[in-house]
């Protein structure tokens, strides 16, 4: 969920009077603002700060204008000069919280946005804010009062319902989500975000009636894209419900089509890319550690979307030495971060990187994930793009342990293609490319598999399934970790699961009933071929 700023910056007040000329140029400023020509905004607003430097509300609503077009850097500068001026004004602090937010400075961030609320306690939109930053750092708990607070102010925040839902789906709190997404629903039929949320739990049935009123909402007109994507999401969902999985899969390729207009990249340059990372770790030796112990707190859980990893995580979790991180970013970050020092492309720089450049690496990245460690020894990682970074982890943390996670070929890709995502997985949006991508993240698993055989388990979800017993035993013993009984009873531990489509699914037992792509016949005839094409399925 995003953030929602003030939506009128600047504040009346006692000042001094413009000239006339400052006048004008600063009621032109806020037609411009009204009208959200932000750039022309900004224009008139630099003229206006020409001739009145210290004028409190040109700063402020350039502040706001600089937020609105994405200049966060900006935004903070001038958020912070309105602030002297004003140290008790909540909605400046808001403002600045989310700048500092998005610009990457977390802990500041959220120093303001609790002043904020310190300020204004009757806020539901400081409230809202402290929420949504909590949540995005998987303060799952702090999150949800905040947001419970926001409501008990306004209770016909529809953002804040959403937000609270969704954290507590995160939290477990599977029957009070489901209620507060049908209490959107109540107040606001067609909220294509609380019909998507329902669908995203995947534990929730539609009825007869529920498709109906998503077949309704999905064909009339006036829909943004995303409401589009998301109506039609939950309705293929829903078909699947009611037996009639051909028409689902129409409207999931209908989603499907939209949202590969927005995609960038292509097969061709994903297996390129999967090229040069096999070339560079095949060619390259490994380096003698600097020390050989280095990141034995750390297990990265590597899969493809929707193969079973969050329920691995879960499994890991429910240890008491193991804290589940989720999908942090800090692997690739680190990497990034090398690959611009550098000036040189990832993975063509690691064959000029020695044993103390590892060490370097390896000792930043268990920096930046100190927090998971503060009450227990060891924590997962899984995020989804790790599977590119074995390499490399295996370098910077030479004790670490890695799972990949694989699932039935078919069954993945089909999947991914029911599920809606955001951002990096434009493959799932065609099957021949999801086809594509699976083989890819095979065939340079296999190959992390034959680099580090002592340091990489190799899962096969429908076997954890099978003989979860003897699979978690031995997923236990490779990452060094004595049997724990919690880890079979994994769907009582409590614990923030940041993964939607899995967080309620792995509050359950293991289902052994989850293979779908029989139901769809030969809709996949053409998805099997490619994987055999791509060697992936035998005959």
């Amino acid at each position: 969920m995003a953030f929602e700023a003030d939506a009128a910056p600047a504040r009346p007040a006692e000042r001094r009077p413009r000239s006339p000329v400052a006048a004008r140029l600063w009621a032109r400023a806020q037609r411009e603002w009204a009208q959200q020509q932000f750039a022309a905004a900004e224009r008139s607003l630099a003229s206006v700060l020409a001739l009145a430097p210290d004028d409190p509300d040109a700063i402020r609503m350039l502040a706001a204008v600089a937020q609105y077009q994405g200049n966060h850097a900006k935004a903070i500068d001038c958020f912070r000069q309105a602030i002297v001026g004003a140290p008790d004004d909540f909605a400046l602090r808001i403002g600045l919280g989310i700048a500092l937010y998005e610009h990457g400075e977390i802990d500041e961030s959220l120093t303001h946005l609790r002043r904020a609320c310190e300020l204004a306690p009757t806020s539901a939109l400081a409230w809202f804010n402290l929420g949504n930053a909590l949540e995005k750092q998987a303060h799952a708990e702090a999150a949800a009062t905040a947001f419970q607070r926001a409501l008990k102010i306004d209770r016909s925040h529809v953002s804040t319902r959403l937000s609270l839902a969704r954290t507590q789906v995160s939290l477990g709190q599977i029957e009070a989500a489901v209620s507060g997404f049908r209490e959107i629903l109540r107040r606001v039929p067609d909220n294509a975000d609380a019909w998507f949320g329902l669908s995203n739990l995947n534990t929730v049935r539609f009825d007869a009636g529920d498709t109906a009123r998503l077949q309704r909402a999905f064909a009339r007109g006036g829909l943004s894209t995303r409401e589009y994507e998301l109506l039609g999401s939950a309705l293929g969902k829903a078909l699947e419900h009611q037996g009639d999985y051909a028409q689902a899969f129409d409207v999931f390729g209908r989603v499907k089509s939209s949202q590969r207009t927005q995609v960038t990249g292509n097969a061709s340059g994903e297996r390129k890319r999967v090229g040069a990372i096999l070339h560079t770790f095949a060619h390259t030796p490994l380096p003698t550690p600097r020390d050989a112990g280095l990141g034995h707190e750390a297990i990265l859980i590597v899969s493809l979307p929707r193969s079973g990893s969050t329920l691995v995580e879960q499994i890991l979790a429910s240890h008491p030495d193991v804290e589940g991180a989720n999908e942090i970013n800090d692997l690739r970050d680190v990497i990034d971060a090398e690959t611009r020092r550098r000036e040189a492309p990832f993975p063509s720089w690691c064959v000029n990187a020695n044993a103390d450049d590892w060490h370097r690496l390896g000792v930043e990245y268990l920096a930046r994930t100190a927090r998971w460690r503060a009450t227990k020894p060891r924590f997962t990682d899984k995020n989804l793009l790790n599977w590119y970074l074995v390499g490399a982890a295996a370098n910077m943390l030479p004790a670490a342990r890695v799972v990949i996670v694989r699932r039935d070929p078919v069954e993945t890709c089909l999947a991914c293609y029911r599920q809606y995502f955001t951002g990096i997985a434009g493959f799932a949006c065609d099957l021949d490319d999801m086809a594509d991508y699976c083989a890819n993240f095979l065939q340079l698993t296999r190959f992390w598999q034959d680099r580090f055989p002592t340091r990489v388990f190799d899962l096969q979800y429908e076997a954890l399934v099978a003989e979860p017993d003897a699979v978690i035993r031995r997923l236990l013993d490779c990452c060094g970790l004595a049997f724990d009984p919690a880890c079979l009873a994994f769907h009582e531990t409590p614990r923030a699961v940041l993964s939607a489509p899995s967080a309620a699914q792995v509050r359950q037992p293991l289902q052994r009933d989850t293979a779908r792509s029989a139901l769809y016949g030969d809709r996949l005839d053409g998805l099997r071929r490619h994987l055999h094409e791509r060697g992936v399925l035998s005959d």
